[in-house]
């Protein structure tokens, strides 16, 4: 199938239009090796999560043996780097067999016809994810480009101790957790609830998400983009506001000063992921065991829903002359018991298997929670209400448009909502650029 023509669909998206004989033609799992194979099988992986060496020996000394499949490790960097190394590789048709792709890059290496749709050999393992994990390697398809490998889902972390000494209680609605900011910085003007880091496009993204955000979709042979949807505005609208009245602060995350702050009890909350206990021992250490968790707030009082921020999948590229071959070990990595245990010890994810989120290294809290027992099961809990995500061909472009015009807002303590319009522009300007195209 010519690439130009490819570069503008988002694969089965618009499976009716291009005819199943043409997505034949652009090479699936049913014409590589499948049953035909025979003799021995090498596979090239490129990873980022750490010690995923380790974890593939226990394929290659185990089913990989058996099956004659050998898996061989390439350590790469992740994000946009990666992406852009995969896209430059299968220009070439030298990308390989297998790949470690964050869920919003899913449709740009999909949009290029860089990874193969692997349904037929991983369909069946679509019972072991939440539904709104799956669907992300999916892109709301019948196509499946990926298996899911760990998520990120949002929750709400607070100190304990302060929010007992200043009379607070843990916020279930979002209209709660603004009173709640109100209240602390009433009792304590020298404290914050929480900030709200302009940088972190992630983390909003997940927010919009949990209140049924749809940033990108795709109708027909083109992308209709949403960025300003009434969710989103709805989103920005709230943080914009709590930023400009000062309820809360705008300092950045992840700085010297934001660990001071988390550290000396200056901010005692923190709207993140199932991964915050790691960033937490370092950011504040001397707060161990005075912390707890819970779900985010919601838009809705008794509605359950959380977004993402953050998270990746194993898939397949188009390239590789053994899909077959790869998806068992997609599969295998991301459903079985021995490898999930693996993945967690060595690689430090949280699993998107549901199975695994309560067992073998999560059936004890992490460290730092050691007073919160029940942990990793509340995890699993709020991580089976993962909202579904809608991500598109340019998420790289709209996150840079978002820090930047976040940025200026949030410094200007001006309309976050006129910033979500300058994120919308960019991000359809863009996709016009490259070709692609806009539904409007």
């Amino acid at each position: 199938m010519p690439y130009t023509k490819r570069r503008r669909l988002v694969s089965s998206a618009v499976a009716v239009a291009l005819g199943a004989s043409a997505l034949a033609a652009c090479g699936s799992s049913s014409d590589d090796d499948g049953g035909a194979r025979s003799g021995p099988v090498s596979l090239t992986y490129w990873t980022w999560a750490p010690g995923m060496d380790k974890v593939v020996d226990l394929w290659n000394k185990g089913p990989g043996k058996e099956q004659q499949i050998t898996v061989t490790v390439k350590k790469q960097a992740s994000g946009d780097t990666l992406v852009t190394k995969i896209l430059t590789a299968h220009k070439a048709g030298k990308a390989p067999d297998l790949v470690q792709a964050e869920y919003q890059a899913l449709p740009t290496l999909v949009s290029n016809d860089a990874l193969a749709d692997i349904s037929g050999e991983v369909g069946d393992a679509k019972s072991k994810f939440a539904g709104g994990v799956w669907q992300q390697t999916t892109l709301g398809t019948d196509a499946v480009y990926a298996v899911p490998q760990d998520i990120g889902p949002m929750m709400f972390y607070y100190r304990e101790d302060l929010f007992k000494k200043y009379g607070l209680t843990v916020p279930k609605t979002w209209e709660d957790f603004a009173e709640t900011a109100r209240k602390l910085k009433k009792a304590a003007p020298d404290k914050d609830l929480t900030t709200f880091a302009a940088s972190e496009a992630g983390q909003f993204a997940g927010l919009a998400q949990q209140a049924g955000a749809q940033w990108w979709t795709a109708s027909g042979d083109k992308w209709k983009v949403a960025i300003d949807d009434d969710a989103t505005k709805k989103v920005a609208g709230f943080w914009g506001g709590l930023v400009k009245e000062g309820a809360i602060d705008d300092q950045p995350m992840y700085t010297p000063a934001w660990n001071k702050a988390l550290n000396t009890g200056q901010q005692i909350a923190w709207v993140s992921a199932v991964w915050a206990p790691g960033t937490l021992t370092t950011a504040a250490p001397d707060t161990k065991g005075k912390w707890a968790m819970a779900p985010l707030p919601q838009w809705t009082a008794g509605e359950q829903r959380t977004g993402s921020w953050g998270g990746s999948s194993t898939a397949v590229t188009t390239d590789s002359e053994h899909q077959d071959a790869a998806a068992k070990f997609a599969a295998w990595l991301n459903t079985d018991g021995d490898a999930l245990t693996a993945l967690a010890k060595e690689s430090g994810i949280y699993p998107a298997s549901t199975a695994a989120q309560t067992s073998g290294a999560f059936s004890e809290p992490p460290a730092y929670f050691s007073n919160q027992p029940d942990f990793y099961e509340k995890a699993a809990e709020i991580a089976a209400t993962t909202a579904p995500s809608a991500w598109g061909p340019n998420v790289n472009v709209a996150y840079t448009a978002y820090k930047d015009a976040f940025g200026k807002a949030a410094k200007n303590k001006s309309d976050f909502v006129a910033a979500l319009n300058t994120v919308q522009e960019a991000t359809v300007a863009d996709l016009k650029k490259q070709g692609f195209g806009v539904a409007q």
